[in-house]
């Protein structure tokens, strides 16, 4: 009986153990569930940054506009006579070029014909006039003189002097009117009054024209000009207009369609201010534009470089360097970005050249390449030096 007794007891007391253990564990699983979780800071994300190295340097300057070549004469060619169109000349029509004095149009000229006749006959009547004028004053005199009387004659008329300078003047006059009725005739055949392009012909044989009538548009072919008008400060960029003439400073010049390109020079600079623009222009010149290689035709439309004087401390970047807010952004020595902010001065290609701040100009500096709009000042970065790649 005590044998079953301790049995028993041995039982019970192994499941109070067993029930303390478990009930302990259930504490401990609970302390640790209410344990606060410690917070680990994660480490700052600092973004990979491509920028380029840079420098102030010397630069030569280079403006970049627009223009139309234009004819240096652009003429309405007219008839200053009237008359029939007789014949035209196999070159005058339009595409046609045309060397000066070429003759271009024949008018019927039979009524200039006669009046120079006319005017021959009376200027050879004037002349004998004069001459027997002349033959009577001489016989005027020596009959003065004969008569012994002293002084000089009462009346002008008695050495006929009057009488000689009316015979003069109708000769002076003869002679005006028959230059002039020569003139009308040689105006009969109309020529080009320079090397010219038939651009338009407005006439043709057995039409009448009037005086004053127009027969042709022309345009001269010896160059075409470019006038670009320049805002001031774009005057700053070059150099003095005394130098840009005499040194026949050079642009060069491009269709922009794509057909062409060509060599310019300076061929002057207008002295005023257009009165709405507020602009001065320079005039650029290409010489013999039909006979380049392509033609330069008048009324092209071209994108025009003009190299301008050299200037300092200016840094070269892409042109992907200014951000849309028109800012150029930096790398600090710490890493951080900074900015400022930045107008061209020139641009060059794909290339823009800025002036930097006083206290970023006399060292290198690491310029970011392509900014964001999130860039924010003193954001820590991770920079990539990508070398002077501009592309």
């Amino acid at each position: 009986m005590k044998k079953f007794i301790s049995h028993w007891g041995f039982v019970i007391a192994a499941l109070l153990f067993l029930v303390a253990v478990l009930t302990y564990n259930q504490y401990q699983i609970a302390v640790e569930a209410n344990r606060p979780i410690p917070v680990r800071e994660a480490p700052p994300i600092r973004p990979q940054v491509s920028v380029i190295e840079v420098e102030s340097g010397r630069y030569s300057a280079q403006l970049t506009t627009f223009g139309a070549s234009q004819a240096r004469f652009q003429l309405e060619l007219s008839s200053q006579v009237a008359g029939r169109v007789e014949q035209i000349a196999e070159q005058f029509d339009s595409g046609y070029r045309v060397a000066s004095g070429d003759w271009l149009i024949q008018l019927e000229n039979s009524d200039y014909r006669a009046a120079v006749s006319r005017a021959e006959q009376a200027l050879a009547a004037a002349q004998l006039t004069l001459l027997e004028e002349e033959r009577l004053q001489i016989q005027a005199r020596e009959e003065w003189l004969a008569s012994g009387m002293s002084g000089e004659p009462d009346s002008p008329l008695v050495l006929r002097e009057p009488q000689l300078a009316a015979a003069r003047a109708m000769v002076s006059e003869a002679t005006v009117t028959l230059e002039s009725a020569r003139k009308d005739l040689q105006q009969t055949r109309i020529t080009a009054p320079f090397d010219a392009l038939i651009v338009a012909r407005h006439t043709g044989p057995g039409s009448f024209v009037q005086s004053g009538h127009e027969v042709a548009t022309i345009y001269s072919t010896e160059r075409v000009e470019i006038v670009l008008p320049l805002s001031a400060r774009e005057w700053t960029l070059l150099p003095e207009p005394t130098l840009l003439v005499a040194s026949q400073w050079s642009a060069q010049l491009s269709a922009v369609d794509g057909t062409g390109s060509w060599q310019a020079e300076v061929l002057r600079v207008e002295q005023h201010l257009d009165s709405e623009t507020r602009q001065r222009a320079v005039v650029l010149s290409v010489s013999n534009p039909l006979d380049q290689q392509p033609a330069l035709y008048p009324g092209t439309f071209l994108r025009v470089n003009l190299e301008g004087k050299a200037l300092d401390g200016l840094w070269q970047l892409p042109n992907t360097a200014l951000s849309q807010r028109g800012e150029v952004w930096y790398v600090s020595e710490d890493n951080t970005l900074q900015n400022f902010s930045a107008e061209p001065v020139f641009s060059r290609d794909s290339l823009i050249y800025v002036k930097p701040p006083a206290d970023l100009a006399g060292q290198s500096q690491r310029v970011v390449k392509n900014p964001l709009n999130t860039y924010r000042i003193g954001m820590h970065i991770n920079p990539l030096l990508t070398g002077l790649s501009y592309e």
